[in-house]
């Protein structure tokens, strides 16, 4: 029997589990995936002990991204760049750290938007933290020629920026309304928006009729952000296709299928998160 897994802290909330029982299920695999549960303390260990354990590679999730960066034997060229790893890989007793997060989001795009997005025009990208830094590596990979990194703290936009150069560049917060008006597409990496979080307070106005919204959140699927963009009559893509889309690499790696992400496989997690 292949295993697989994902590991965090606290780890009940996942939906990977039902997303590669899912797969494991419709294409009839001996296997499992698991969720486990390790403290921050006890991760390098676990980590060590990973390629003795029977298991195929895993996914990981928060508070250990940075750590499974760290700690991996060996890392794709994307995962260096962004800095973290949310799967891993046993390969002849070693490590390798991927970041599936860049394209998962951008294979969400190609099925919301067409494989012609990248020529929307500019990305803005809303927020600099981990799910930044990857969007930001996955669009500047598929041909994106400018991207617009803004956070309220611009020492971090700078950060975010400088992964993708003569590419992607900071901007202040305060010049949303103006870079808006030249953007193909807009992404919201922060957490306003979510479930128990305050809405992401953005006037829309400013997009061309042309623009593509995206909201990496996915609990509720509906963000304030979202609605907007569909009052507006702009595309609007919600976060759990780069949820569902990010799983495909790690589950091909583990269980030797790539599988595909399908309207029954969105429809089990959507009745899943329904409160």
């Amino acid at each position: 029997m292949i295993m697989a897994f994902v590991v965090g802290h606290p780890i009940a909330h996942s939906r990977s589990p039902l997303i590669h029982g899912h797969w494991l299920a419709e294409h009839r695999i001996a296997g499992s995936y698991e969720r486990l549960d390790v403290a921050p303390a006890d991760f390098a260990d676990f980590l060590h002990a990973l390629p003795a354990s029977g298991f195929a590679g895993g996914n990981v999730t928060i508070p250990h991204k940075e750590a499974a960066f760290a700690l991996a034997d060996e890392l794709t060229p994307r995962a260096r760049a962004i800095g973290a790893v949310n799967t891993l890989v046993v390969k002849e007793g070693r490590l390798l750290g991927d970041n599936t997060d860049a394209p998962g989001f951008c294979a969400h795009l190609d099925h919301d938007l067409g494989a012609g997005w990248p020529g929307r025009g500019a990305a803005v990208i809303l927020g600099a933290g981990g799910a930044a830094r990857a969007i930001v590596v996955g669009l500047a990979e598929r041909g994106v020629r400018r991207i617009l990194v803004a956070n309220r703290t611009p020492a971090r936009a700078e950060a975010v920026a400088a992964l993708a150069p003569g590419v992607a560049e900071a901007l202040a917060w305060d010049d949303l309304p103006a870079a808006m008006a030249g953007a193909g597409l807009l992404v919201n990496t922060t957490s306003l928006g979510m479930k128990g979080q305050p809405p992401l307070d953005l006037d829309l106005a400013p997009l061309p009729a042309g623009a593509a919204v995206a909201d990496i959140v996915y609990a509720p699927l509906e963000t304030p952000l979202l609605a907007a963009a569909r009052a507006r009559g702009l595309a609007a893509v919600d976060g759990l296709g780069m949820l569902l889309h990010q799983a495909v690499p790690g589950f091909a790696a583990w269980f030797g299928v790539r599988p595909a992400v399908t309207p029954a496989l969105r429809d089990r997690i959507v009745a899943d998160l329904a409160p």
